[in-house]
């Protein structure tokens, strides 16, 4: 082999859990270059990311996608999504071997006409997991998951670890409170008083994260937490990097940035409803989930078909995810 495609568009943290794929190949296939096809708005993760020859942008300019990859001669396209789109556009590379998932483990069954190899994949395996069931197809044994960052220089890293020191703190926390999906946001006030146990308990400051229109709901953590927390200033995705990989803990839903600080090694407190822990959840096993999952009944839904007041996500209480902090961190402490 000499050139290989991967396949996987978005999202941010389903970028984030394919990227062992390409730590194995790497591992294995030294010389063999790998490229990337992504969304231009998921992209900016790969661009931290060592091992890749190029990124390509599929949308929204697939035809000169297909026309860039066309012209890359690829023996392997791997796709990663299991989407009629993204299974198209791996065929669509013009490579000579085009792997996926078998049919059963598919979001969209169709996809499967666009293979010319598929993987069998373990039931019920965890999303990392799935996507290097397609490794033995390409010579390449199990391996322990890898991610392939490399951690930028980051000012606000800096900023934040002096402010927690200056302040006397042990350290400091992150916590994420935004999520793209309404019911997978813990209410911000129980944000704060989380931050209010990590400072009276453990001695950690917290910082907030947000972006975009997240704002207010930051400020609303902040304000619930009687001054144990701050917003955390503007981040890039490298920021976030270099954030994560000094943290002592995070405390978040199920959104990219939780799968970015798992990436890291960050300790993680996981909340999840409408999405199972065991297949998107911290890979980790000192990592640890508080869930409704089992009690959803919005699966893989944006919106809580209960109404937001009564989503799954809710009945998740203040004294559970305490407990879980204490848990993570006394573990953390254990590995030192």
């Amino acid at each position: 082999m000499k050139r290989i495609l991967i396949v996987r568009m978005s999202a941010l943290g389903d970028i984030v859990h394919a990227l062992p794929v390409l730590s194995a190949v790497r591992a294995v296939h030294p010389d063999v270059e790998v490229d990337w096809l992504a969304d231009r708005k998921y992209a900016g993760i790969l661009s931290f990311v060592d091992g890749l020859a190029q990124c390509i942008t599929g949308r929204p300019e697939l035809s000169k996608a297909v026309s860039v990859m066309r012209a890359r001669d690829y023996d392997v396209a791997i796709d990663l999504q299991g989407l009629l789109k993204s299974a198209s556009m791996a065929r669509l590379s013009g490579a000579t071997r085009v792997i996926g998932f078998e049919q059963s483990a598919l979001r969209e069954r169709a996809a499967a006409w666009f293979y010319s190899e598929t993987a069998t994949v373990a039931a019920d395996a965890h999303i990392i997991h799935k996507n290097m069931s397609v490794l033995p197809l390409l010579e390449v044994p199990d391996t322990n998951i890898t991610f392939p960052f490399v951690i930028p220089p980051s000012s606000i890293a800096d900023h934040v670890a002096a402010d927690a020191t200056a302040r006397g703190a042990n350290g400091f926390a992150l916590i994420n409170p935004g999520a793209a999906w309404p019911n997978k946001r813990w209410p911000p006030e129980r944000f704060g008083a989380i931050a209010r146990h990590l400072r009276d308990r453990h001695g950690l400051r917290s910082f907030v994260l947000w972006g975009g229109d997240e704002a207010p709901l930051a400020d609303a953590v902040v304000h619930g937490s009687s001054a144990a927390a701050v917003r955390a200033p503007v981040t890039t995705l490298g920021d976030l990097l270099a954030l994560s990989a000094r943290a002592a803990l995070m405390v978040s839903g199920d959104t990219g940035p939780v799968h970015i600080a798992a990436a890291m090694r960050t300790p993680i407190v996981g909340l999840y409803g409408p999405t199972w822990p065991e297949r998107n959840g911290p890979w980790d096993a000192d990592d640890i989930v508080v869930s409704r999952a089992e009690a959803c009944e919005c699966h893989h839904k944006r919106e809580c078909r209960r109404g937001a007041a009564e989503m799954c996500l809710n009945e998740i209480s203040i004294e559970s995810v305490k407990d879980a902090v204490d848990l993570r961190l006394q573990r953390a402490a254990r590995g030192e």
